[in-house]
């Protein structure tokens, strides 16, 4: 099957059965959502939103999360994967956030990765979710289901993410992450694939390989 027959099959499958594909992190601003996205790196969606209502109520804004103490803010995100690093990126970008962005969020790839803790695949996600960017940010789900669909067999995740957006209209690239993710997240798991319940069978290249 040529690449191009794949791509066309699966974003069509996706088109049908799941038109309406968002991030599954709970936020009410555009700060929040970096935040979350920042708690999420080796960490569960579930486990970050177990954490940020507590958080959220305490740390609403940049402007005050930036006057947070790193202790108090610990307390909060103490569950986490990595609680000691992303609380002092939490408060550094916050920080940053109000003194070189006037508390606003860019929009822009490259600005997003200048405040610390942020890399691609966060400021990806971000730009994506807030500000539609035609943008793919390639996690470990979006890569695994990537290279067992066919869809890239690119090295690294920036090269996953070239293939990808090469491949996907613009239109449909930021919905396309999310059904990468949640099909990676619930179908197309790590260990135990559901391949029975998998409407993508026909333009899989690891099940043709059964």
């Amino acid at each position: 099957m040529r690449k191009a027959e794949r791509y066309a099959g699966i974003i069509g499958w996706f088109t049908e059965h799941m038109p309406v594909a968002e991030t599954e992190l709970h936020f009410r601003s555009t700060f929040q959502l970096l935040v979350a996205v920042v708690l999420s790196a080796q960490c569960t969606d579930k486990r970050v939103n177990m954490v940020t209502p507590e958080l959220f109520r305490r740390f609403p804004t940049q402007e005050s999360m930036a006057e947070a103490t790193f202790d108090e803010l610990f307390g909060y995100i103490r569950s986490v994967s990595y609680p000691n690093s992303k609380t002092r990126h939490l408060i550094a970008l916050s920080q940053k956030l109000v003194k070189d962005f006037d508390g606003q969020l860019p929009s822009d790839i490259d600005s997003l990765m200048s405040l610390p803790g942020v890399g691609r695949k966060t400021a990806n996600v971000v730009a994506s979710v807030v500000y539609n960017e035609p943008v793919i940010a390639v996690d470990t789900h979006v890569f695994r289901v990537s290279h067992r669909l066919g869809l890239s067999d690119g090295k690294t995740p920036l090269a996953v993410e070239t293939e990808l957006e090469k491949n996907i209209p613009e239109d449909k690239r930021a919905t396309a992450h999310h059904w990468l993710i949640l099909h990676g997240r619930y179908v197309c798991t790590a260990k135990s694939p559901r391949c029975t319940e998998c409407g993508l069978s026909d333009w899989c290249r690891e099940y043709s390989k059964k």
